[in-house]
């Protein structure tokens, strides 16, 4: 007899989403589980020392940049087998199992009934039995929460007893009587009871069919009574046994088990149990069938043993449900997302399907845990994981992984955009308001997806990948990214292309060319440091990539360093030569938020005895997002010194008027993206007209970058522009082009741009 727990899914196959919760005594401001890369940190937003990204664009990323092979890992090659296995079932199987078995139940009734014998014992011995189940349907009906698929001890072991003695159509009224009455008491989950019931029934069945074919027929008139028991029951009883766990077992999981789902060492632990199981049944039934014959009021005593065996199994099995769930949400927890991911990749792998991984992570919950306390930071993860269960699509599956990061894990991904655009909705329904005893709160989230086998093709790489977009959209505040190789600096080839810049550094191969602005009249107002890096062996490397893997690695500060000794070493040659012209030099974020910056900016400039003016450092918005003081104090100790700030890559980020009113800069550069098409595209025409009298109206002048043809130089003259930048002028130029560049243009110094018109009141 399986017993009726209300539950309707095998071991593991998938954790329930509705058991009990946690304690919420859980620190939910706690450091991340693992699974942080060297990119995830990074607060910059921009490349520092930044290539002419007119020379070329995004680096191709050359394809799957996976480190791994599918089924790497000891969870794929063991998982594959059980997937096809389970995807082999029939259509209906619940249906026919049902049918099946009330076919039996209504043909063994009606044999015996037909032979005149009795169905149930009666006298002492069917009161003792009927007593004994009453005792095992009050522990079931007791127990406070639905159990994992499996029943435990009391009721196989009775049911077997009962099997043994008298025959299988007893055996079939007791664990249809236990069925019924739980059912009854619970009022819940009646189809999944139905189905347990005639799965048990068909065990049972199959079991006494063995019986059969031994030679065996107990019956309530004629018992098999173990004084009549000879060596071979030695052997029958463990067979009897084994057919009618593994029928059963067999039946639950292909009723049960999803065709793609499946944990390998979560199975293994599921037959380590169900073994547990046996040996209660063999050890347990033998003895209830000698005390029924010979003590039978001692049977109700029994009682104790079973509930006991149960308590031991549910004891073992929390063990294992707490290895594979976060006991604050219920959700699964990390391990359980990796060995799912496993089952995943290698369905999607056999059925060339797409599968994909979405890494979510709440924005700055970290201060609702320092304001309102512990406490209430686990209510509030408590509704984040209801809400996130709400959201799930069909057939996604969602874990916590540990503090404000959560994971879901969609098996079936129709193409990256549709796994980008589930992320999406995701994140929009995890940011709406949240209530906290009357207190509205609203959480933003960032989500990163990786793809297989686009991004990876194993559950560890899709996991470290994911985490990496991210951290993406975390710090360009986009929401939603889809990961991108070129932004990662952790696959194995751009960790040697690290260590070969960390070199090139070191050794001074690292170059700088110059690209000049100038304004409508003929005047140069300065040149813009980029930086090139021809690799001994790959050759020319774009600046996009290896700036990107300076930034994502820490080695910004040291490239930023190179960066400005170069070029104010150049400054004061050119200088010493007669030619003033002051030059720009990117800076990231990172460096901005460095303690002791704007010093060290000033030590070099009087070391190489260059004037604060001739230096102008280039910034984005992004400075604003991470540490506002940190990056107000230190900009206001570089324009305390006479150091000039530009506004570079305006437009494409978050840009607005409060970051412009912050922001000590003097110029404001218009990106090329908007420039590129100017010509062509009306609304780029009228953002560009917009940005201009907008700038101008702050007093701040203007530079458009990536002009290449007449046609716009002339509409950027016509719509106010004060400079502009791009291959029309020049290509970014090594130090000895650019200084016969600007001979041959007589430029002796530099001659500043005209002023912008005055600020409007």
């Amino acid at each position: 007899m399986l017993d009726f727990s209300g539950g309707s899914r095998p071991p593991f196959s998938r954790l329930p989403s509705d058991g009990t919760r946690g304690v919420a005594g859980r620190d939910a401001g706690a450091g991340r589980s693992g699974g942080r890369t060297a990119s995830g940190r990074t607060a910059s937003g921009r490349t520092g020392a930044r290539g002419d990204a007119a020379t070329g664009g995004r680096p191709d990323g050359g394809g799957s940049p996976t480190s791994g092979t599918a089924g790497g890992t000891s969870g794929g090659g063991e998982e594959a087998w059980l997937a096809r296995l389970v995807a082999l079932r029939p259509p209906l199987l619940p249906v026919l199992a049902v049918a099946a078995a009330a076919l039996a139940l209504a043909a063994g009734t009606a044999r015996v009934l037909w032979r005149g014998h009795a169905l149930f014992p009666d006298g002492a011995a069917g009161w003792s039995f009927a007593l004994l189940t009453g005792c095992v349907v009050a522990h079931l009906v007791t127990m406070s929460r639905d159990r994992w698929w499996g029943g435990t001890g009391s009721g196989p072991a009775l049911t077997l007893a009962i099997l043994l003695l008298h025959g299988w159509v007893p055996a079939l009224l007791v664990s249809l009587a236990v069925v019924v009455l739980v059912g009854a008491a619970r009022r819940t989950r009646w189809r999944q009871a139905l189905v347990h019931g005639a799965i048990d029934i068909l065990g049972i069945g199959a079991a006494g069919l063995v019986l059969t074919l031994c030679g065996l027929h107990p019956s309530v008139e004629h018992p098999w009574r173990p004084d009549t028991w000879s060596a071979t029951a030695v052997a029958v009883i463990p067979l009897v046994a084994g057919v009618y766990l593994l029928v059963t077992r067999a039946l639950q999981w292909f009723c049960f088990a999803p065709r793609t789902r499946g944990l390998p060492s979560a199975l293994r632990t599921a037959l380590v149990r169900q073994g547990l199981v046996a040996v209660a049944l063999l050890g347990i039934a033998p003895l209830i069938v000698v005390v029924a014959v010979h003590k039978p009021p001692l049977l109700p005593l029994f009682a104790v043993p079973l509930i006991a065996l149960d308590s031991t199994l549910r004891i073992a099995r929390a063990r294992a449900e707490e290895q594979l769930r976060d006991p604050l949400t219920g959700l699964p927890n990390r391990l359980w997302l990796l060995e799912r991911a496993w089952a995943a990749l290698d369905e999607a792998e056999r059925t060339s399907a797409r599968s994909a991984l979405v890494l979510i992570d709440l924005d700055r919950f970290r201060s609702v845990n320092d304001t309102l306390g512990h406490l209430a930071g686990d209510r509030l993860l408590l509704q984040i994981a209801e809400r996130l269960r709400a959201a799930l699509p069909r057939g996604a599956e969602a874990a916590r992984l540990g503090g404000d990061e959560f994971a879901v894990l969609l098996p079936v991904a129709d193409s990256t955009t549709s796994a980008q655009r589930i992320a999406r909705s995701l994140v929009s329904a995890l940011s709406s308001p949240l209530d906290l005893d009357g207190l509205t709160l609203v959480l933003e989230a960032s989500a990163g997806v990786a793809v297989y086998p686009e991004h990876a093709t194993e559950a560890e790489g899709l996991l470290r990948r994911a985490d990496v977009a991210m951290y993406e959209a975390k710090r360009d505040r986009t929401a939603v990214e889809v990961y991108e190789a070129t932004r990662d600096g952790n696959t194995p080839d751009r960790l040697g292309l690290l260590a070969d810049l960390r070199r090139a550094l070191d050794a001074g191969e690292v170059e700088l060319h110059y690209q000049p602005k100038v304004g409508f009249d003929g005047t140069v107002s300065g040149l813009e440091a980029l930086v090139r890096w021809a690799h001994p062996e790959r050759g020319r490397v774009p600046p996009d990539e290896f700036i990107a893997i300076a930034e994502t690695s820490g080695l910004m500060p040291r490239l930023t360093e190179y960066v400005l000794e170069t070029a104010l070493a150049q400054v004061a040659r050119w200088r010493a030569g007669g030619l003033t012209v002051p030059v720009a030099v990117n800076v990231s974020p990172r460096d901005v938020h460095s303690p002791g910056f704007a010093g060290a900016v000033a030590a070099r400039l009087a070391r190489h005895g260059v004037p604060p003016g001739a230096l102008q450092l280039e910034i984005t918005e992004h400075v604003l997002l991470e540490d506002p003081q940190q990056a107000a104090d230190t900009l206001a100790g570089l324009t305390g010194h006479g150091v000039k700030m530009s506004l570079d890559d305006f437009g494409t980020g978050y840009s607005s008027l409060v970051h412009l009113r912050r922001l000590p800069v003097s110029e404001l550069k218009i990106d090329r993206s908007f420039v590129a098409r100017l010509a062509v595209d009306t609304e780029d025409a009228e953002i560009v007209r917009c940005t201009v009298d907008l700038a101008h109206s702050l007093g701040l002048l203007v530079v458009a970058e990536g002009v290449e043809d007449d046609e716009t130089w002339e509409r950027l003259r016509d719509l106010g522009c004060d400079a502009v930048q791009g291959w029309l002028v020049a290509a970014a130029m090594p130090p000895g082009e650019t200084t016969a560049w600007l001979r041959a243009r007589e430029v002796p110094a530099a001659r500043t741009l005209p002023s912008p018109p005055a600020r409007t009141p």
